[in-house]
């Protein structure tokens, strides 16, 4: 895997995967490195566009845990096995479009005298990104606006704490999406989300998935799972401001920010069903003025997630939906 294609893969990670846990919705997608995934209640796939302009479209069927047991299709648990399994197939998808995208270049080269090395070699490298994307996420989103406010703040705080720590990660996470859309290749797959939103509209509106009936489609989809991201940050300042609260008034303050951090990591799964929840019930009453209101935040951040993506664009997405429904 080059090194373009490692930094690409970088940038993706942390919007794509965690955007996709907050799908409420019966198929969600996800732009991947040219191409589109898309997942229904018993399948996923992802359509890839190749250097030569081929369209590679592959499918597996896929039932979520939630599915097979009761139990973890209680309210707040699913969201939080949601969150684990998008994790997962964030990370597939990422990693097989890559390795589509680059075949046509491997060969060219004349390939590799060990394909199975090959192959670990880019499952190491995979997993590699995977790791070192979620020690980056959890060290810039998480680790660095408690130690910058462990020098200002009080360590008995609480609320004042998380309100500021919740604003710092907000504004990194918006310069974050404003730095990367910037790169070229990036915008590329902003183009492709935006294919995703149109391909979906035109489903669930029950019309043929043709350009024609795509293209007069937004980019912007209110169920998109960008919105799930600021409903992450907001339920962040709630729930870690209460925690706090009253482990420092039973135990005194926290004794370093690491502690802070690891109490924070392990509330990680409460906050994300928590937030699929609340998408779940925006999604429920978005006719409702008030909600319309809460929910267009999120229909403003997808200004900077999506594009307005090409025909052959349109055409990748289509193709992944079509292999799910």
């Amino acid at each position: 895997m080059k090194i373009r294609t490692f930094l690409l893969s970088l940038a993706v990670m942390p919007h794509a995967a965690i955007r996709l846990s907050g799908k409420p919705a019966k198929v969600g997608g996800q732009a991947v490195i040219e191409g589109v995934m898309m997942r229904g209640r018993q399948k996923i796939s992802w359509a890839v566009r190749k250097q030569s302009g081929a369209v590679v479209v592959e499918q597996f069927p896929f039932v979520s845990a939630a599915a097979r047991n009761r139990w973890w299709r209680l309210p707040v648990v699913r969201g939080a096995v949601n969150l684990y399994e998008s994790l997962m197939i964030g990370y597939k998808a990422l990693s097989r479009s890559a390795e589509i995208a680059l075949e046509e270049e491997r060969q060219a080269k004349g390939g590799t005298a060990d394909p199975v090395k090959q192959k670990s070699g880019d499952m190491i490298m995979s997993w590699a990104i995977f790791a070192f994307t979620l020690i980056i996420s959890i060290g810039l989103f998480m680790y660095a606006p408690m130690w910058l406010l462990s020098h200002f703040i009080p360590p008995d705080s609480a609320f004042a704490f998380n309100i500021f720590a919740g604003i710092i990660r907000i504004v990194l996470f918006l310069a974050y999406l404003l730095l990367i859309s910037l790169w070229e290749d990036m915008r590329r797959v902003f183009e492709y989300h935006g294919a995703e939103h149109k391909a979906i509209f035109t489903y669930e509106d029950d019309k043929e998935l043709t350009l024609d009936n795509m293209r007069p489609y937004t980019t912007l989809h209110p169920r998109c799972g960008t919105s799930f991201l600021l409903l992450v940050a907001l339920l962040c300042i709630l729930l870690f401001s209460i925690v706090d609260a009253l482990i420092i008034g039973q135990f005194g303050p926290y004794p370093h920010v690491s502690v802070r951090l690891a109490v924070h990591l392990l509330l990680i799964p409460l906050v994300a069903g928590s937030s699929y929840e609340m998408l779940k019930l925006s999604d429920r009453y978005r006719h409702l003025p008030l909600v319309g209101m809460l929910i267009l935040p999120g229909l403003w951040l997808q200004k900077i997630t999506t594009r307005k993506p090409d025909d052959r664009q349109l055409e990748v997405a289509a193709e992944a939906l079509k292999a799910v429904v």
